[in-house]
């Protein structure tokens, strides 16, 4: 049950990235001759070079893509991408005749407002198609592959592919489509990186040695009621064995709890990290007890 639940779920989350994705080729890449780095703008980038309508170019171009993410990203990718495969061209083509209802410079804008828009859709859409495994089945494809072999984000990844793709746009619109496009490319991956990551617990995972580090546990189990692990750890300099404390806490109780560090050490050193996702009891889910993970 929990395994079809769980199919819908993502199901639902490339359909609608796919959506979104569309709606922003359609109406903003192409009106705006958009070089966006996905594969609307390399059909926008071709379209000079190619006399083949954009819309018929983003067809042909999310099918060579397809079979190229089949071969490199496996089965079971390709299962999750078909749906894209399919309604990613359907609903571009079907938004495209929308926009041919209206007046030809309905959808134009200052260009600085099409990259900022364009951005924001794309990496919400390609970032819900990325949390589900799965992607829209264009340009995204190539930077999965660069994700799962160079060990890079998959907004670095995207970011990648679109400069690359932009950079060629530049010989047939010139450098300063090219610099807009760079625009949507930055943010793009930004919303992406969150959009993946939404809904997720984010917290700080905090390091202190401190000579008085059994009253640093103790106020982190007992007052905090968070779990403690307690690393060995060696000076450097002094060759001297002390015990180094690590807790993970939320962004909320951190004031708290360095200023309380602070009182009972003043020579305490701390270590403080962001966590983007933490699960676990305290966390992710809450039994109405004490939370302490302690071991």
């Amino acid at each position: 049950m929990g395994k079809n639940k769980n199919w819908w779920k993502d199901l639902i989350f490339v359909v609608l990235g796919n959506l979104i994705i569309a709606c922003e080729v359609a109406f903003i890449v192409l009106p705006n001759h958009l070089l966006d780095g996905g594969i609307a703008g390399l059909s926008v980038a071709l379209q000079p070079l190619v006399p083949i309508d954009p819309v018929w170019m983003i067809n042909i171009l999310t099918v060579g893509l397809f079979i190229l993410g089949f071969i490199f990203l496996g089965k079971e990718f390709a299962l999750k991408t078909v749906v894209s495969a399919i309604a990613y061209p359907v609903l571009v083509t079907l938004l495209s005749a929308v926009v041919e209802q209206f007046p030809a410079d309905t959808f134009v804008m200052p260009d600085y407002l099409a990259a900022i828009y364009a951005g924001v859709l794309a990496g919400f859409g390609l970032g819900l198609a990325f949390r589900a495994g799965a992607s829209t089945g264009g340009m995204d494809i190539p930077a999965l592959i660069i994700h799962k072999y160079a060990r890079l984000s998959s907004g670095n990844s995207v970011m990648i592919v679109d400069i690359l793709t932009i950079l060629f746009g530049v010989i047939t619109y010139g450098l300063q489509k090219a610099l807009v496009g760079i625009i949507t490319v930055f943010i793009s991956g930004q919303v992406i990186n969150k959009t993946v990551l939404l809904g997720s617990q984010s917290a700080k995972n905090v390091m202190i040695i401190s000579s008085k580090w059994d009253e640093v546990r103790d106020y982190l189990m007992n007052t905090m009621s968070r779990g403690v692990t307690i690393l060995s750890g060696k000076g450097g300099y002094t060759q001297q064995e002390r015990p180094v404390v690590m807790c993970v806490i939320s962004r909320k109780e951190y004031p708290l709890v360095e200023q309380e560090i602070n009182r009972i050490d003043p020579a305490a050193f701390m270590v403080v990290s962001d966590v983007n996702e933490i699960h676990g009891s305290g966390f992710t889910f809450e039994d109405g007890t004490i939370n302490r993970n302690v071991w």
